[in-house]
């Protein structure tokens, strides 16, 4: 039996351009009053198969241009495969720090260049899970968007599995970014110890 989805509420949209083309830009609340965004391209109601990018903010690589994860690069590739597609949603989600929030992932950082500890160490060193996401919210958006069937841009089995319990038919695409010396460490313990399906760690 498929999860109940959780309450969420569009608030308001706008036509938002970018350097990958034009978005529908659409803010939805929670019942808390929590904030999410979906970026629309084309029309993805009732189609079969829409081309999906969850994802997770991350404020350090994102906005600071941080080199120690793959965020910025993942989001920048999904941007780039809907726009060669002409379709399809990036459903962007609170989730910084892999859900345990920016202090504690700086906590974390520094946890990481003091120990010598990997992400994961990091988190349970500080008693906060390895991933603490959930997908509740982001398989309600893609419902009030009218998707059902995802090709979904992630190398993570827990998003896959996180949409398809509120019954999200999901294939996966991979997107995966080649590894620098910043990111070889981190990309291994998430194939090592996180589950990620990625070949060039």
């Amino acid at each position: 039996m498929n999860k109940e989805l959780p309450k969420i509420t569009k608030k308001t949209e706008t036509v938002l351009t970018t350097e990958y083309g034009d978005f529908t830009f659409m803010v939805y609340h929670d019942e808390k009053g929590k904030e999410f965004i979906a970026l629309v391209k084309g029309d993805v109601s009732n189609t079969n198969n829409t081309l999906v990018r969850v994802h997770g903010e991350c404020a350090t690589a994102e906005i600071f241009h941080s080199l120690q994860c793959d965020c910025r690069d993942q989001l920048d590739t999904a941007f780039e495969e809907i726009q060669k597609n002409n379709s399809g949603v990036i459903v962007y989600l609170p989730h910084e720090g892999r859900g345990i929030g920016l202090t504690n992932k700086i906590r974390a950082y520094q946890l990481q260049e003091k120990d010598n500890l990997d992400t994961v160490q990091a988190n349970e060193a500080l008693n906060l899970p390895a991933d603490g996401r959930e997908y509740a919210e982001a398989a309600s958006i893609l419902n009030d968007l009218g998707i059902r069937n995802v090709s979904l841009l992630t190398n993570n089995p827990k998003k896959i599995a996180g949409l398809e319990q509120f019954g999200l038919k999901v294939k996966r695409i991979p997107i995966e970014i080649k590894p620098t010396e910043h990111t070889r460490r981190y990309l291994h313990t998430k194939k090592g110890k996180m589950g990620h399906l990625l070949n060039e760690v």
